[in-house]
């Protein structure tokens, strides 16, 4: 395209707005997200640092240091993910993620329980991630921290991201690249000097069971145990789908933002993780529990009081970042629903502020995980039963969109967006099938036999009432019916292309 800068912009715009048409949609958001800024949404999100440095001590304890090669196995298999997902946004480019890609892959029913289940399971992460971030400011500000007071700083936190996401769309995409440098810097800055500085550890050690495992020798189920850390990192690149109607060119964009955050951010988790357990002073007594937070342990032999401040600033970032891509990711989620009338409030939900963004969804998704939270000031284990959904409920709903897609397949789609695996699609979505129900299984693998059964069966739990909640719902009050947005032809969509390009009827837009 020939022009100024601003002509094709103009010109981008212009055609993801008519592509945006054709698929039976018009829209207020403001296109101005670029490739950089959507693949730190999902960084963000994801937040390595986040994920490692709050299930470090406890996967360590678990399976020792050859828990670092889940990061690098659990990857390949969301990468999978990845592809197949990267396949249906390039062709359906719709805000909301999930929820769109079921509705045109299946239909209005499965759309609509996907949407539900990653609804919950996005307020439930919001939670707790809100929560886990109170113990590293308070070690920032030098207090000992106690139940109530993360309660009230996770409260404080979704105040300020959800302030912060109203403000609108530029804002967002700039406090996540910020998010993204300072989370990414400083995890090459304090890993880097960590591996020059405080190695304790020889690289051999990665490869060291330590005598972990069963009783009969074998070292899988510790293994298995320890791989929860991976399970819990590596998502957060879904959200890139989430703005699709925010970003330019979305069908090329967000497909190759999506693969970004599965390669920088498994890069930097792996990273974060490789030198914290090579800077672990005595792994026995990790191992044995007498050392129960070995991250504080480490910064504070590495860098003192003052430089485990800094550190922990650092990662409050991260968790500030992290928490306002997922608010972002969840109100788009919310609004997506109500423009299709899936939900009860929805002609309030589905409105745009005066800058661009879902205001009334949210707020919602401010006050819902506000409300989890302040159930911890009076019932802390169903708080944390709550949140436990939140990593299993992601999964599922994960699941269903390759199951969508492989569902759509059989009935002759054929992905049609600027990104596809061509004839390689099919194996690639059966194997991320098959990764998926793996990890859905592992997750929910019960391992405190001296728990009560609640605990130990507390994530099939809070997903049995979460889907038998959701689909009671749905049969009783019937809400998908409501709508009148294109629903399952995503296969006839792929046979009018095969149509087109027979006769040679219509030139596609390059």
């Amino acid at each position: 395209m020939s022009g100024s800068p601003a002509t094709r912009a103009a010109g981008v715009t212009d055609h993801d707005a008519e592509q945006l048409r054709a698929l039976g949609y018009s829209s207020n958001f403001e296109r101005s997200m670029s490739l950089w800024e959507n693949f730190s949404l999902g960084f963000t999100y994801l937040s390595p640092v986040v994920g490692v440095y709050t299930l470090f001590g406890l996967c360590l304890a678990a399976g020792g240091p050859p828990m670092f090669w889940s990061y690098l196995l659990i990857g390949l298999g969301q990468l999978l993910v990845c592809l197949v997902f990267g396949e249906v946004v390039s062709q359906f480019p719709i805000s909301g993620g999930v929820y769109p890609w079921a509705r045109r892959l299946v239909g209005k029913r499965w759309a609509w329980m996907v949407g539900w289940v990653y609804a919950w399971a996005l307020c439930a992460t919001i939670a707790g991630v809100s929560v886990g971030a109170g113990p590293y400011l308070a070690a920032l500000l030098g207090f000992a921290p106690d139940a109530n007071v993360s309660i009230y700083i996770a409260l404080a936190l979704i105040l300020v991201s959800t302030g912060l996401n109203l403000v609108g769309t530029k804002l967002l995409a700039r406090v996540a690249m910020f998010g993204f440098l300072c989370e990414l810097i400083g995890a090459i800055l304090v890993g880097g000097y960590l591996l020059v500085f405080e190695r304790h550890q020889p690289f051999s050690v990665l490869f060291d069971t330590f005598g972990l495992g069963a009783a009969d020798g074998s070292y899988l189920p510790a293994f298995l145990a320890a791989s929860l850390a991976g399970l819990f990192q590596y998502y957060g690149f879904e959200a890139c789908g989430d703005v699709a109607e925010e970003t330019p060119n979305p069908g090329k964009r967000i497909p190759k933002a999506m693969r970004m955050t599965i390669y920088i951010g498994g890069a930097a988790a792996m990273f974060a993780c490789l030198a914290l357990i090579l800077s672990v002073p005595d792994m026995h007594k990790v191992l044995a529990g007498e050392d129960t937070d070995p991250v504080a342990t480490i910064l504070a032999n590495a860098f003192g009081p003052v430089g485990s401040r800094l550190v922990m600033a650092v990662v409050l970032v991260s968790f500030v970042s992290c928490v306002l891509s997922l608010q972002a990711a969840a109100s788009r989620l919310l609004f997506a629903y109500a423009r299709d009338e899936m939900i009860v409030g929805s002609r309030v939900l589905q409105r745009l502020s005066a800058n661009h963004v879902p205001s009334a969804a949210l707020v919602v998704s401010g006050v819902v995980p506000a409300a989890i939270v302040c159930l911890g000031l009076f019932m802390a284990e169903a708080t944390a039963t709550i949140v436990g959904f939140a990593a299993i409920g992601i999964y599922i709903a994960f699941q269903l969109i390759v199951v969508a897609a492989l569902t759509a397949r059989t009935k002759g789609w054929v992905p049609g967006g600027q990104f596809s695996l061509g004839p390689w699609g099919t194996l690639v979505n059966v194997a991320a099938l098959l990764y998926g129900l793996g990890a859905i299984a592992n997750m929910v693998w019960p391992r405190s036999p001296d728990a009560p059964w609640y605990i130990n069966y507390s994530m099939i739990l809070t997903t049995a009432v979460v889907l038998g909640v959701g689909l009671l719902y749905m049969l009783l009050a019937r809400p998908y019916d409501k709508g009148t947005a294109p629903a399952g032809d995503a296969h006839r969509i792929s046979g009018r292309q095969r149509s087109v390009r027979a006769t040679g009827a219509l030139t596609e837009p390059a």
